[in-house]
């Protein structure tokens, strides 16, 4: 397990994005009524959003953060660091830090860098971003964190196209001298990465036991050690946000973890799971005013692709935090 404290930096601001087209697993093909019954129930996703041909999750992205920017009425020449985390770029060659940078307005003196991350992709991104803005006291920063995993699936598998959305999100941070600091637990086991694998046709497989029981056994885990080793009481924590990967998993970890359903928003429902997005997508929906108000405290823990696991414990208070925006 990887421990970091990161001090003097403060989340300022959240906005995610989502298609506008709407997909409902009750209108699922070659499925009969008692599947899909048992489906939602299990899952917990009833509708999904799917990017078209020409969206891209920078394109889901670089709305999140044109908007964000714009609200927050950042000088854009003053962002000295962006990160753009996906598993699903543009193309394999320039990634597209680059040219969201540029799409941005950002200076050219921006630091930009991609991260191929998956499930626990925003956790880490947030622990990378966090770490070199606090190393270096870059003032500014701006986080990026999306996937249109849709594209990866095979049309026919019913294991994944019924559970997965697209989406992106934009976070901006910044150095804030004696902000309370940022912890974290990373953890990884790649020996099981075929647990969810994108084969060389493109297509991604998905073995959900192996998945199941590796987010129901490592994440209490992860964060039980997080809690112990920053002399964290778990009842200090105000909200869990946990990636959302399926209801009979998520409610798994939460009664392991003995914590109050009110404590444990969801936003599958309505969004389903969005890989790296649905941290920051559960958030800005379903958290909304909290964020906007008096500060929390609130554990954000990502697990899956890697196979890989992350969780922090951030404190956030007063932000700007945008409506879902669709497009």
């Amino acid at each position: 397990m990887a421990f970091l404290e990161i001090p003097n930096i403060k989340i300022s601001g959240l906005s995610a994005t989502v298609p506008s087209q709407v997909v409902r697993n009750d209108d699922l093909k070659d499925f009969e009524s008692e599947e899909i019954d048992l489906l939602k129930q299990t899952t917990g996703i009833h509708t999904r959003r799917l990017a078209t041909k020409s969206q891209s999750a920078a394109d889901l992205c670089y709305e999140a953060a044109d908007r964000l920017l714009h609200q927050q009425q950042w000088n854009r020449n003053e962002i000295e660091i962006l990160i753009f985390v996906s598993q699903t770029p543009s193309q394999k060659v320039p990634g597209d830090a680059t040219q969201l940078q540029t799409r941005l307005g950002l200076s050219n003196n921006c630091l930009v860098l991609d991260i191929n991350q998956g499930c626990s992709g925003y956790v880490y991104g947030l622990s990378v971003i966090s770490s070199m803005m606090s190393a270096s006291s870059l003032t500014k920063g701006l986080l990026l964190v999306g996937d249109t995993i849709t594209k990866t699936l095979d049309k026919e598998d019913k294991s994944t196209v019924p559970i997965f959305s697209d989406a992106g999100s934009a976070t901006t941070l910044e150095y804030t001298i004696n902000a309370a600091p940022l912890y974290f637990n990373l953890e990884s086991d790649g020996s099981k990465y075929k647990a969810i694998f994108q084969a060389k046709n493109g297509t991604l497989s998905m073995k959900g036991h192996d998945v199941f029981y590796f987010g129901a056994s490592e994440v209490p885990q992860n964060i039980n050690s997080l809690l112990e080793r920053f002399k964290t009481d778990i009842n200090d924590i105000d909200y869990f946000v946990f990636h959302q990967a399926n209801l009979l998993l998520n409610e798994a970890i939460r009664r392991k973890l003995k914590i109050a359903k009110e404590q444990v928003p969801y936003s599958l429902q309505e969004f389903g799971n969005t890989s790296c997005a649905t941290t920051p997508i559960t958030l800005v929906n379903n958290l909304s005013k909290q964020l906007k108000t008096k500060q929390h405290r609130y554990i954000l823990s990502g697990f899956g692709v890697g196979l890989s696991c992350g969780s922090v414990i951030v404190n956030i208070a007063d932000i700007v935090c945008l409506d879902i925006i669709e497009v």
